[in-house]
């Protein structure tokens, strides 16, 4: 059961562990080698083009100089090790951890748990009230010395088998594997380069699909990696050669797919009815097609198409004769409306639920005889049902204020739901509910957490540059002296409507129970006001994402939770943007800055394997219409000489699917040669992580831990408690 890591990874695996050991205590600069370009009348500097060829052995040697160089400076700092130490002893405390929870029919619980004090989560299935270990991925870590995860999983309906993926290093490149769940023995042979975790069983258990990226040949560039892939149709037990491409680009090409279009299928016992969904990875909306299952067994699928990206569809169910899908056409908020496939005209579904005053609907499950809905408002997240007839539901009551979860029922088997709880201050717990009354499953342990400090939860509205209201969430301890002089650190996203939300983390206590502050700031391009306030930080509009996290940051200074001289700013992935750009536009109000595998260089993203997969949410520099936005955004073109940038630290894992870690490389050598004020810039890497995906509990310890020092550190404040 071992995944593989790509070539790349494996090279940069072997020189970075080298180098690291014989490194110089200070690494050199990186040469410039610029490449200008003239981009629709504009010429576009990037002093550390080459920097993209990561295979390169130069590139490769200084990579593993820096990263040498910023595990020596983290060591040494004061403190640095205590707070891992507390990080690790605080997550333990909260007992197991538990990731997506699958309902099937007969009760049985399929789950991913990772036990207290463990590095990495199992599989577990539960079934009258004890729980089986069904796949451990450190059995493959203990052969191959190198962190195994998995990536997702799905149940048979009869429950008999067990379909997931496994992947190496954080890489994400996970096979499929089929497991017996009765002998707990692997079944037919691993099916590789199936990414995605779209696997969808056949009503019958007996068969199952998936979707299947190309092998690329060696002349092949990265940016074909997501193109025309292929939804895989694979009988239990037969040969993987024996599997039959049933949707995709090159499969139906009459659907007048577009070589992006990534599909997946859904089946459910009970339904005479398959749904072929297409999205390009990254935005949720795609088409929509319908077929009989039973035209899986005669030559070519009859797909008819019954809905396109521009009916605004984000989340489809299918029970029996109907498709209930989650809309913001005509529905800013969002909508769940219901279409009989007999009759498959999208004019002639009909509304099942909407979105209260003052709500945003995120998702909805359905059940025996009703349809569950998440309702957003702000960070928190409620429940909401809606009967046959009635599309304002009702508001369920709750154990307390959170974020409340669905967890999935795909068979749609019981009367009642199942629901994971969390708040900013409250650990999770899985509940039952039944009616009106949520009762404690006892998934999770009662969670007591020695000598952390009571925090208190602040809500406010941050003014914007241009007026508009932006909401914001303080946590600091309770009793905390606003005097300017506490450590603090704003976080932001604000892309793919994805919102900062309620939730605990353990880890996090380290900070505040250091007179820390911590503010998550729902800047535009979050969903916290729905569709509309992500398309407020979209493409054209993104500048309003660093823009809000600037004023953001002016609301703490003034406030006085924090000054320049104690604010830190950070962003992961996609807040690369919010981070970057945010310092690059407003150095002076920051002593240091979190740049976590971030996107540093919007313009060539889309030059990479992922990137091309984003150019719906942050458009192609290959479009005149879009090329201004895009270099504005790019935090790596807007790095001046000579401008005093505060303390940066870069933190990026070598197999990263998502955004390559050229990103990094290039943001760092370009702040180093740049900045004036003689703050630190590290490039922190990890051989064995990717995106964060997979990582283990230790490499998510070691992690916060060199954060939340490194910011102690520059705001004159390590070794404090």
């Amino acid at each position: 059961m071992t995944a593989t890591l790509r070539p790349l990874a494996r090279a940069c695996t072997a020189g970075l562990l080298a180098a690291t050991v014989a490194a110089a205590s200070v690494a050199a600069p990186a040469p410039v080698r610029d490449t200008a370009e003239t981009m629709f009348g504009v010429t576009v500097h990037d002093p550390y083009r080459y920097f993209e060829n990561v295979r390169d052995p130069q590139v490769r040697d200084w990579m593993a100089a820096q990263g040498a160089q910023a595990r020596q400076a983290l060591d040494r700092i004061d403190g640095r090790d205590a707070l891992e130490k507390r990080i690790a002893q605080l997550s333990a405390a909260t007992g197991d951890a538990i990731q997506r929870i699958v309902r099937m029919p007969g009760d049985r619980l399929f789950y991913l748990r990772r036990v207290r004090g463990e590095r990495q989560y199992k599989l577990v299935l539960r079934e009258g009230g004890r729980d089986r270990v069904l796949v451990d991925p450190q059995v493959a870590s203990a052969k191959t010395g190198v962190p195994h995860a998995i990536n997702y999983f799905m149940p048979s309906w009869d429950g008999r088998h067990v379909a997931y993926g496994l992947s190496a290093g954080g890489s994400e490149e996970a096979s499929l594997y089929v497991l017996d769940v009765r002998t707990g023995k692997l079944v037919g042979e691993p099916i590789p380069r199936v990414r995605e975790p779209i696997v969808s069983w056949l009503p019958d258990s007996q068969s199952f699909t998936y979707n299947q990226l190309r092998a690329l040949n060696a002349e092949e560039p990265e940016t074909e990696t997501y193109l025309d892939s292929k939804v895989m149709w694979q009988r239990l037990g037969a040969p993987a050669s024996e599997a039959r491409a049933v949707f995709g680009p090159t499969v139906n090409r009459q659907l007048g797919l577009v070589r992006l279009d990534v599909g997946a299928i859904t089946f459910v016992p009970g339904s005479p009815w398959m749904v072929a969904r297409t999205t390009d990875t990254t935005v949720p909306e795609g088409s929509l097609f319908i077929a009989r299952v039973a035209d899986l067994g005669h030559g070519e699928v009859p797909w008819k198409r019954i809905a396109g990206p521009e009916d605004g569809i984000v989340d489809i169910d299918l029970k029996g004769e109907e498709l209930y899908f989650r809309t913001h056409k005509d529905a800013p908020l969002y909508k769940v409306m219901k279409l009989d496939l007999r009759q498959p005209q999208l004019s002639r579904a009909v509304e099942v639920a909407r979105a209260p005053a003052g709500g945003v609907l995120e998702e909805f499950a359905v059940g025996r005889d009703a349809v569950m809905a998440s309702v957003r408002e702000g960070t928190a997240i409620g429940l909401r049902e809606y009967r046959a007839g009635d599309t304002a539901g009702r508001r369920i009551a709750l154990p307390f204020t959170g974020a409340a979860h669905l967890h999935e029922d795909p068979a749609h088997a019981h009367g009642d739901w199942l629901y994971t709880l969390s708040g900013w201050t409250q650990a999770p717990r899985t509940y039952r509910l039944q009616g009106s009354a949520s009762t404690d499953t006892g998934l999770h342990p009662k969670v007591k957490l020695s000598g952390a400090p009571a925090v208190e939860v602040t809500e406010v509205q941050v003014r914007s540059h241009d007026g508009v209201e932006v909401p914001m969430t303080i946590l600091h301890r309770k009793g905390l002296r606003r005097d300017g002089g506490n450590p603090t650190l704003l976080n932001g996203y604000g892309s793919y409507g994805f919102t900062e939300t309620a939730r605990f983390d353990p880890g996090s206590i380290a900070w505040l129970e250091r007179g820390g502050v911590l503010a998550y700031a729902n800047v535009r391009g979050s969903g916290v006001h729905g569709e509309p306030w992500h398309r407020a930080g979209f493409k054209a509009t993104k500048a309003n994402t660093w823009k809000d996290g600037i004023a953001c940051a002016q609301y703490l200074v003034a406030q006085r939770f924090a000054s320049p001289a104690t604010l830190a700013v950070m962003g992961t992935s996609a807040g690369g943007i919010f981070v970057g750009r945010t310092v690059t536009d407003a150095p002076q109000l920051f002593a240091a800055a979190i740049f976590n595998v971030g996107v540093m260089d919007a313009v060539r993203a889309e030059e990479s394997a992922n990137g091309i997969t984003n150019i719906s949410e942050f458009g192609s520099y290959k479009d005149p219409k879009e090329f201004p936005a895009l270099l504005e955004m790019s935090t790596y073109h807007h790095i001046r000489d000579g401008v005093a940038y505060p303390a940066v630290l870069l933190v990026h894992g070598l197999n990263d699917p998502r955004v390559d870690v050229w990103h990094s490389a290039k943001a760092a050598a370009r702040l180093q040669a740049a900045s004036s004020s003689g703050k630190p810039v590290l490039l922190r890497l990890d051989a064995q992580a990717g995106h964060g995906v997979g990582s283990t509990a230790t490499q998510r310890h070691a992690m916060q831990a060199d954060i939340y020092a490194f910011l102690l550190w520059q705001m004159g404040k390590a070794g404090t408690h």
